[in-house]
């Protein structure tokens, strides 16, 4: 396979997987045509042709995180969010997330964006936030508990003796942070 027929192919797709991490435009062209710049370079390792658009969309999620590493950007919101079918109006645990996220203090917000959505390790999180490293850990632990709460406060769940969420999520015109 070549690359101007995966280009033709998923360059359109990969570009809205973009956008829907990267709020700009132009950002997003850069980050596609440094993609396909190593989707070029490497294709021909590619055993299975099957793996391709995993694949692809790998080198795109890391091209994405190359992005975030050496710009000095701030993290925005817009990058919790996930393509959604606007047909789907059921509620559900993701609609109570973001909206925890959205109310998390920034600094308990960015490390864990970081850390849980991105999968940056601690040490290059406390770096790029200049933070000690203990610091850091202290701040995801604590956005962590600000979570739970925030399903306990407004889905109704409840801690089991192991520390975990356990109940079943309300209806939406119940639910605290959703409504």
């Amino acid at each position: 396979m070549t690359t101007k027929l995966v280009w033709d192919i998923y360059s359109a797709d990969v570009k809205r997987f973009i956008l829907s991490k990267v709020d700009q435009e132009m950002i997003a062209d850069d980050i596609l045509q440094d993609t396909f710049i190593k989707v070029h370079t490497k294709l021909h390792t590619l055993k299975n042709n099957e793996k391709l658009k995993p694949w692809l969309y790998s080198v795109a999620r890391y091209t994405i995180l190359d992005y975030f590493k050496t710009s000095k950007r701030t993290i925005e919101l817009n990058n919790f969010q996930e393509e959604m079918d606007t047909e789907i109006t059921e509620h559900s645990e993701k609609d109570c997330l973001r909206g925890i996220l959205i109310n998390l203090p920034k600094k308990y917000r960015d490390p864990i964006f970081l850390f849980d959505i991105m999968g940056l390790k601690q040490k290059e999180i406390a770096e790029r936030l200049q933070l000690p490293l203990p610091t850091l850990k202290s701040q995801i632990q604590r956005g962590r508990k600000q979570i739970a709460k925030g399903f306990m406060d407004c889905c109704g769940y409840t801690m089991n003796e192991q520390g975990y969420l356990v109940g079943e999520i309300q209806e939406k015109e119940d639910c605290k942070v959703c409504n």
